[in-house]
């Protein structure tokens, strides 16, 4: 727009009252706000200065200042042109804040500038300017002033080891928190899936709350499972936090402190024209599960809301996408904080549960099904039904894709209830997840299931997928998987693939192949999780490993390829939709038909014009949709104008997310058949025509709206339709058939897979050794060899009978005991019980007196681990890098059996600090810490 008032009063006065603001209202906005000049401010303080001095046109204005409840300013807005670069007007703005402080008193007012379609805010002496998307409303505006003044400093400020206690954890907790007293606003913490993120999370929000950093969260999932897992959290750990949704809740609620939300439905919110939702609702988002593919989809929700923001990932930091350390400001494998399984694991004591591996692998999956693997009997029985064995050959990856056996199936299972970690009783397994292909995949085991083992009614397995609305809520699959007996088995498709936090799963049956590594990870994460000592349940008290099936050779190909492979990024549907109408312009403009070229262009400016205008990517790219609005553009539509269509506009259709997809499918490829109609190609318009016509005849005539096409429907299917088509023929046919297409669904399609129930065995059966297991099983025997022989000889052996009694022993008795059970044994020494009890210093007695149960023996890793544990809970204030001194001093000691004064200030400490513990703790903490170590090495 060519002046500064025009753009006020087009685009700026209604961004102030999409925000609430009432521009007639005197009370809440002040146009043209008068700021003394320094000279007028002379001349009042001496009223001998000549009038002259100060011209009326040196005088300040504000464009507008926004007012607070009491009266006075709370915001000030600084204008300039659309034309022009809004951030002309920064430190003008600036200016304005600070002389209307000087003059009146009281609160700076928060900064604002803006051309009408950018804006800038700018709480000055808190943070840099930043690009937002919308005005803020009143009671915005007064809760980021109450928490400029009130919020205390963040090193200060105890963290609830309640909820979060473990080192790693706090360590997590005080990146973040050192991280916003920098002023950064951008955060990504990766950790193995089972070490705590969402309670880090919450424990994090909470000391924010505390220290008045934030007031209200937003907590984004992917799933409507995991919705309902984090709300239940956070009414665990922060209960009196009121939280959005209530059961049955469906609008957006204003007064809530924790909002819990799908990305689905916070995208709706954040284009509902009826019910605005503020930019600034929202002092911190949470971002669960980030990966690439959320990103690509829902993008906008982060760009919209001016937040802190902080993602949270499973994903192996070596794994992680690029752009999801770009959208988190952070260098390539470099996030705030990470945390991995095998830190985890080789934690003392560990922090998750470590897994075994056993493969499956049946003759078809191996060799696939034809003439040479199908037996003899079951060949005979194909000849019986008329059919041909000739005709059958199927690779071993065509299983539940081209071809189903169901004998194939039933080996599966019957192997997995053979070889599955049982129950207390020894005869139901405990939880698991079976990982299927496909929802009929996962139908096919339930059957098989209820088939081979009906004594359990039905109960045993059950599908959980998540278009089945009874998986959710109260009483809901989920809900009796993870609280009840029964299910025992939960059949997923995708849906239990990640986030879901059942600790007493201790079965994983990969029934299908898995390609990528890190989908693959979180599948392994189901089964990470230990116990909670306060929450054991019946069917599983205790858990010290979990069993991988591995049915599909998954270990043996991230072996091969240990990064997998991502499916590659596709163009959304509405991009490549617009994309074939800007080609038939295109090609309707050359051929000279220009009513053809005419109506295609009206359609695609219906297209535009039902952009969602409350998107950010729509608000940002306003200035280049402004030059399709003018009817010059379109006439003529030049070479040009058609490139400028394509790498310009086609691209803003990914924004489109509230549409028939179904629907717009089909247009698209009706599209596509006129396009090629248009120009000739005869082969690719017969092969476009073929698959329409398959796509027309699944619709159901049994429907009543379908069968109103009925006549359309059957002449559709002709040859003869297809070779009289005219331009008008394919819109009518896209008009009328398009919005029938979701009925397709309910419909079997008439080429499912081949089903066969052809009898196969197993070529392999093998437990896997993957990740440092053997060492551990040798340590695990030995200890069972050396209680078994103590615990036969009690009986018998009266020495062993007055240490189990709890009388006095002598020396000599205790070396005679020492020759007896070395007689019986020669590997029964005191340096290897030292070593495999993980005790340097104990006395023979000692460990007897520990396998009688008579006394508890700590291992030296463990009580090194309590030791630091129990320090950093006394020091509830400790920084990220003291954390991170102390757990590196953890495993210096357990791996060194001890630490010198000396040794720390040298490598590996110098890494964290060049002084050592010098530039990390003060001299009294260096003491306390001296002492520790002291006492350890006693």
């Amino acid at each position: 727009m060519s002046t500064e008032s025009a753009t006020r009063k087009e685009i700026i006065d209604i961004r102030l009252k999409e925000a609430g603001w009432n521009l007639a209202d005197r009370t809440q906005v002040i146009e043209e706000f008068f700021l003394s000049t320094a000279a007028e401010e002379s001349k009042a303080a001496n009223p001998a200065v000549d009038e002259k001095v100060a011209p009326y046109g040196s005088r300040e204005f504000s464009d507008y200042v926004l007012l607070a409840k009491n009266g006075k300013p709370i915001a000030v807005v600084e204008a300039k042109k659309s034309s022009t670069n809004a951030q002309i007007g920064r430190e003008q703005a600036k200016q304005y804040c600070q002389n209307i402080q000087a003059r009146n008193g009281g609160d700076l007012p928060f900064c604002f500038y803006t051309n009408g379609h950018e804006i800038f805010f700018w709480n000055l002496g808190e943070a840099p300017p930043q690009k937002v998307h919308g005005f803020p409303t009143l009671q915005d505006l007064e809760r980021l002033l109450f928490i400029r003044k009130h919020k205390k400093p963040l090193a200060e400020e105890l963290i609830n080891t309640a909820i979060a206690g473990r080192d790693f954890q706090l360590q997590a907790i005080r990146s973040v928190m050192e991280g916003i007293e920098k002023n950064r606003r951008r955060f990504l913490l990766v950790m193995a899936t089972g070490t705590g993120k969402t309670r880090t999370c919450i424990a994090l929000i909470d000391a924010l709350m505390r220290a008045g950093h934030v007031q209200r969260v937003l907590f984004l999932v992917d799933r409507i499972a995991l919705r309902g897992q984090a709300l239940d959290a956070f009414k665990e750990h922060i209960p009196d936090e009121p939280r959005w949704p209530e059961p049955g809740e469906k609008s957006i609620a204003t007064d809530r402190r924790i909002y819990v939300a799908t990305y689905p439905t916070m995208l709706n919110i954040v284009h509902d024209e009826t019910n605005v939702l503020s930019p600034h609702f929202f002092d911190l988002i949470v971002i669960d599960e980030s990966h690439r593919s959320i990103y690509n989809t829902y993008r906008e929700i982060l760009d919209y809301f001016n937040a802190i923001q902080l993602g949270l990932t499973a994903t192996p930091r070596d794994i992680v996408d690029h752009n999801t350390f770009s959208i988190f400001e952070c260098d390539d494998g470099l996030p705030t904080f990470a945390y991995s399984y095998e830190e985890a694991i080789d934690h003392v004591p560990p922090y998750l549960c470590d897994f075994r591996v056993l493969k499956l692998k049946t003759k078809f999956q191996d060799e696939g099904i034809s003439k040479r693997t199908v037996s003899l009997e079951d060949q005979k029985h194909l000849i019986l039904e008329g059919k041909e064995i000739e005709d059958i050959n199927f690779e071993g990856s065509d299983l539940e894709k081209k071809v189903t056996n169901q004998a194939t199936n039933a080996l599966i299972v019957k192997e997995f209830m053979e070889e599955s970690i049982k129950d207390p009783n020894g005869v139901l397994p405990g939880k698991t997840i079976f990982f299927c292909i496909s929802m009929k995949h996962a139908r096919r085991i339930e059957t098989i299931f209820d088939s081979l083992y009906p004594e359990y009614k039905g109960e045993l397995a059950k599908v959980m997928v998540s278009d089945d609305p009874r998986v959710y809520g109260k009483g809901g699959l989920l809900d009796q998987f993870t609280r009840n007996d029964m299910p025992r088995v939960a059949i997923s498709v995708d849906m239990l693939d990640t986030g879901i936090d059942v600790r007493e799963i201790v079965n994983l049956v990969f029934a299908k192949p898995v390609f990528s590594y890190t989908k693959f990870w979180q599948m392994i994460g189901r089964g990470t999780r230990l116990l909670e000592s306060n929450k054991i349940k019946p069917w599983c008290p205790e858990k010290d490993v979990f069993q991988v099936i591995d049915c599909w050779d998954n270990f043996e190909y991230f072996k091969l390829t240990p990064k997998g492979k991502e499916p590659k990024p596709q163009i959304p549907l509405p991009v490549r939709f617009a994309g074939v109408r800007i080609d038939k312009i295109e090609a309707a403009t050359a051929l000279g038909l220009a009513s053809v070229a005419e109506k295609e262009i009206t359609a695609l400016r219906a297209q535009i014009a039902a952009f969602p205008p409350r998107s950010v990517t729509i608000m940002e790219a306003e200035g280049q949709l402004a030059l399709c609005q003018v009817e010059a553009f379109w006439k003529p539509l030049t070479a040009d104008r058609i490139t400028y269509l394509r790498h310009v506009v086609q691209p803003l259709f990914r924004v489109v997310s509230q549409a028939d997809f179904k629907a717009m499918r089909f247009e698209k490829e009706i599209l596509e058949a006129s396009l090629a109609h248009l120009k000739g190609e005869k082969e690719k318009y017969a092969a476009l025509s073929e698959n329409l016509v398959a796509q027309i005849s699944e619709l159901p005539l049994s429907v009543n709206i379908v069968a109103q096409e009925a006549g359309l429907i059957q002449r559709a299917q002709t040859n003869h339709y297809w070779a009289t088509m005219t331009d008008q023929s394919f819109d009518h046919l896209a008009t009328h058939l398009a919005p029938l297409m979701h009925f397709r669904d309910g419909r079997e399609s008439g080429t499912g897979p081949a089903r066969f129930n052809f009898a196969d065995v197993l070529v392999a059966k093998e437990f896997v050794e993957f990740g440092p297991e053997h060492e551990s099983l040798s340590i695990a025997q030995y200890r069972q060899l050396v209680e078994q022989k103590v615990k036969e000889l009690t009986a018998n052996n009266p020495i062993l009978q007055k240490i189990r009694d709890a009388r006095p022993v002598s020396d000599e008795e205790a070396e005679a005991l020492a020759s007896q059970l070395h007689n019986e044994h020669p590997h029964i020494t005191l340096q290897l019980l030292r070593r495999v009890y993980q005790h340097r210093t104990a006395p023979f007695l000692r460990f007897i007196r520990h396998i009688l149960g008579i006394e508890i023996l700590e291992s030296f890793p463990d009580t090194v681990s309590r030791s630091i544990d129990q320090f950093i809970t006394q020091h509830p204030a400790l920084t990220s890098h003291q954390l991170q001194f102390l757990d590196l001093l953890r495993d210096y000691i357990i791996h060194r059996g001890g630490v010198e004064k000396r040794d720390l200030i040298q490598a590996p400490f110098t890494v964290i600090h060049p002084s050592g513990i010098r530039g990390v703790f003060s001299p009294v903490e260096i003491n306390e810490i001296l002492t520790l170590t002291q006492g350890l090495a006693a």
